[in-house]
């Protein structure tokens, strides 16, 4: 499976936002993260919605959203997301979360499903048939900056093994939180495809985003 690079917008000049996103095309990024909190899931507020638009209106790049919010089902139709796009949700962030994700699905969007630090890997393994990507947590959710949690190669590892017991070799698994290049390689080497990228790998002050997103590519 090919291996993506998904640029976190969180970690963005904010007040250069076009601009970044423009330096992003020419460096051949693959995936726009765009971190949605509500103060309540995760003890922070960060990007909205009206935001995601506008994102969506200025790249053709697909967008790679993840909703950290509770009852994310609210605001789905508040988005003008497509087939290209990725919509992630907490497994925790709804009750009957299947529904949620068959929600996402129905409008055409592609799923994902997010996992934090502390949640077991068996939570999905009856919501596989809803999910076009799993998002395992490196950190805990709602702040940049963080170490990487201990466990996070061994639980990437087997969520590699249990996804392709399932037969679900086709999803892909991303990990989000401190995916500097070092670990960057750690992590594809236990089954991670797709990278979320921020201050300790792409926006790094006086170098180039294209540098410093070749420099990733070549340490997987």
């Amino acid at each position: 499976m090919k291996k993506l690079l998904s640029a976190s917008l969180m970690c963005a000049d904010l007040t250069q936002l076009k601009n970044s996103v423009c330096e992003l095309e020419k460096a051949g990024i693959d995936l726009l993260h765009l971190d949605i909190m509500d103060g309540s899931f995760v003890p922070n507020i960060t990007l909205g919605f009206d935001l995601v638009n506008a994102v969506k209106s200025i790249t053709d790049i697909p967008l790679d959203v993840h909703m950290m919010v509770n009852q994310p089902s609210r605001f789905i139709d508040m988005m003008k997301l497509d087939e290209n796009d990725y919509l992630c949700v907490h497994y925790e962030s709804d009750i009957h979360i299947h529904r949620t994700l068959e929600q996402i699905r129905s409008k055409g969007i592609k799923t994902g499903l997010a996992l934090n630090p502390q949640t077991p890997l068996e939570s999905m393994e009856y919501l596989t048939d809803y999910m076009d990507m799993a998002l395992v947590m490196t950190v805990s959710p709602g702040f940049a900056g963080q170490k990487l949690f201990a466990g996070a190669e061994r639980k990437t590892k087997h969520a590699r093994e249990l996804l392709d017991s399932l037969g679900c070799s086709h999803i892909p698994i991303e990990v989000d939180g401190n995916i500097s290049p070092g670990n960057g390689r750690k992590l594809s080497a236990c089954g991670a495809d797709i990278f979320v990228l921020g201050t300790s790998s792409l926006f790094i002050k006086d170098k180039d985003m294209k540098q410093a997103a070749d420099e990733f590519r070549a340490a997987l």
